[in-house]
């Protein structure tokens, strides 16, 4: 495909997408018709609507219109690219311009970052950063590094660099966690790379990292409450070398983590709900809540403008409940860790104060917040300790 044809494609796939289409959905939906777009041209496309996502005001205001079409020509000019060679009108590509948006000014002073975050959100994240508030939403137009977690369980970092290096992947290490590779060319070869497949390596942000690397992992049985994909189970299994729990209220985001322990060479086994008290209880609970994604908007910038007021408040609910009923399964004295990638006070320290008020006796012995300023990804984690 053209880079004309690859614009008018992300211009049908956002219109699917305004009209309230999920973006992923409306990019399978596309690539269904598309048989003919291969696999650099879908993620060319899934390039251009996520783009256009972390900078959808800014688009709006270069292009002169809130449709697909007027996103797309705002993001030719907010990256600096000629309209009139993606809007050509041939083949594929999207029609020629009109006089009408030849007119519509291109002056990138126009831009105001506020505009692509929903304007209720930015008091709380000016709360969060501060006079920071202009970088953090420069840092938000950005797309977001790949990281890399080793598991030094079964290799080293520079072992592991080479390996990856072997098959066109280019990492680093990052010296602000000692799991942590930073891969600079060749992400999307990372899941076809033997380093991937033998479990020596597995996706996992920075910021992520450095929390679980925060949390003196205790002997005994510790659990993952809200387990998922199992990405924190697995490297907490890495550090403490002992089996790890998993729980999830909904089983089936388990699906992948007997094959990913597999791969990994970590014991997890998966508890039903109706089976998590009876081994219980526990030295360490972790509960990776539900929560706003706010501190991962750079990967899925679709996101922010799903929420909603209401929507933050019924996340909120949940939290507290999950804290509640996470609390009762940990033994005297030991561990409950709080974990959300948000970078609202209202999901975290507000959420930590209000369960110390709630249980008499707990207490907060550390808690740290990441932001896309400090390490890659918006992360926070707490810990507490029962009486």
């Amino acid at each position: 495909m053209t880079p004309a044809a690859r614009a008018a494609a992300a211009i049908a796939v956002l219109d699917d997408w305004l009209g309230g289409k999920p973006a992923e959905q409306a990019l399978t939906n596309w690539a269904r018709r598309a048989r003919y777009a291969g696999s650099k041209d879908r993620a060319a496309v899934r390039d251009l609507v996520f783009d256009v996502l972390r900078a959808r005001g800014s688009c709006a205001r270069l292009g002169g219109g809130s449709d697909g079409r007027a996103l797309i020509l705002g993001l030719c000019r907010l990256q600096g690219l000629e309209p009139a060679q993606i809007f050509t009108g041939d083949g594929y590509g999207a029609p020629a311009l009109r006089l009408d948006e030849e007119a519509n000014s291109a002056d990138l002073a126009m831009v105001d970052p506020q505009d692509d975050v929903p304007a209720w959100l930015l008091d709380q994240l000016r709360a969060r950063v501060g006079n920071d508030l202009s970088l953090l939403l420069a840092a938000l137009h950005q797309r977001a590094p790949l990281y890399l977690r080793v598991n030094t369980a079964k290799t080293t970092r520079p072992d592991c660099i080479a390996q990856l290096a072997a098959e066109g992947v280019v990492a680093q290490a990052d010296p602000r966690a000692v799991t942590a590779l930073e891969v600079t060319s060749g992400a999307r070869q990372v899941k076809s790379t033997s380093a991937y497949r033998d479990g020596l390596v597995e996706p996992q942000d920075l910021s992520v990292q450095r929390a679980v690397l925060a949390v003196a992992w205790p002997n005994g049985a510790i659990l993952d409450y809200c387990a998922g994909g199992g990405g924190k189970s697995l490297a907490i299994a890495a550090l403490t070398g002992e089996a790890v729990f998993a729980h999830d209220a909904a089983p089936g985001r388990m699906a992948d983590i007997a094959v990913r322990a597999a791969r990994a060479g970590a014991r997890i086994e998966l508890l039903r709900t109706r089976d998590v008290a009876r081994h219980g209880p526990f030295a360490a609970v972790l509960c990776d809540v539900p929560c706003s994604g706010s501190g991962t908007w750079r990967r899925d910038p679709e996101a922010k403008w799903r929420l909603t007021d209401a929507r933050l408040e019924a996340l909120r609910r949940t939290q507290s409940e999950i804290l509640d009923t996470a609390a009762g399964l940990v033994m005297a004295r030991g561990q409950l860790v709080y974990m959300t990638c948000s970078l609202l006070l209202a999901e975290n320290e507000a959420q930590i104060a209000a369960f110390l008020e709630r249980h008499r006796g707990w207490t907060c012995e550390a808690e740290a917040v990441e932001t896309p300023l400090s390490a890659s990804d918006g992360f926070y984690h707490a810990i507490l300790r029962a009486p």
